[in-house]
């Protein structure tokens, strides 16, 4: 159905989560088995509040996460959804994923509700760089502010341009499929409802069942998202 579906429609969005970065290699940093919150605590160490009182320990464990990230790129599945972009099948994806890997994939309209670790800001200026700069273990703006990840960290709101983006896009889309998401975080969670009450289709890919099964026109368990995608012969 997925197949026909994306054939038909002349409005489909994409919803991306975790399960789409781990495909790539990356950990899930969620994850209470392996993930990297397993030994840290989050809401202490990805914080606003970190970043302004404990400041080292922040940047040591965003410094990490960038490299990780260097170190994988796109996988199939990425590539496959911009090439549907570019074909017009694909009108715009939603993305809870920091890599910017939809973006290294060649894909342009992508609404990243939680920022990206590709660049850096300065706390003090705003002015950006790319995220080379933690690698190089250079951690000050040329103002003499601290350089911080483009993400939004825990205390802080979603980027208000990227949640309009999605809230507008949800609205539009008469097929949204959601990749590699658990579903389970707010408010991002409610972007494929408000799809559904908004007369869509809803299609859900993921590892395991979500809270959101219930409304999903197709749901599709057990299986890898480019797997899934490259099936799709469009």
């Amino acid at each position: 159905m997925l197949e026909k579906w994306i054939k038909e429609a002349k409005h489909t969005v994409v919803f991306t989560g975790a399960g789409m970065s781990t495909e790539s290699g990356l950990p899930d940093f969620r994850s209470s088995s392996g993930g990297m919150w397993k030994e840290k605590d989050p809401s202490r160490i990805a914080s606003a509040d970190a970043l302004n009182n404990n400041v080292n320990e922040f940047i040591e464990f965003y410094r990490d996460r960038v490299l990780g990230v260097k170190e994988y790129g796109p996988h199939k599945g990425h590539y496959i959804l911009a090439e549907w972009e570019k074909q017009g099948k694909v009108m715009s994806i939603i993305t809870q994923n920091v890599d910017g890997f939809h973006q290294k994939a060649g894909s342009r309209q992508v609404a990243e509700l939680h920022g990206t670790l590709q660049h850096l800001h300065c706390q003090s200026c705003g002015r950006s760089y790319d995220s080379e700069g933690y690698i190089h273990q250079d951690y000050h703006c040329s103002c003499g502010g601290i350089l911080r990840p483009s993400v939004v960290l825990f205390g802080e709101t979603l980027p208000e341009d990227a949640f309009q983006f999605a809230l507008s896009e949800s609205r539009k889309a008469d097929l949204f499929i959601v990749l590699g998401s658990s579903l389970s975080v707010t408010p991002a969670n409610q972007f494929p409802v408000i799809a559904k009450e908004c007369g869509a289709k809803v299609v859900i890919i993921n590892k395991e069942p979500t809270d959101m099964d219930y409304i999903a026109d197709e749901v599709i368990h057990d299986r890898p998202v480019g797997e899934v995608l490259a099936e799709v012969a469009l």
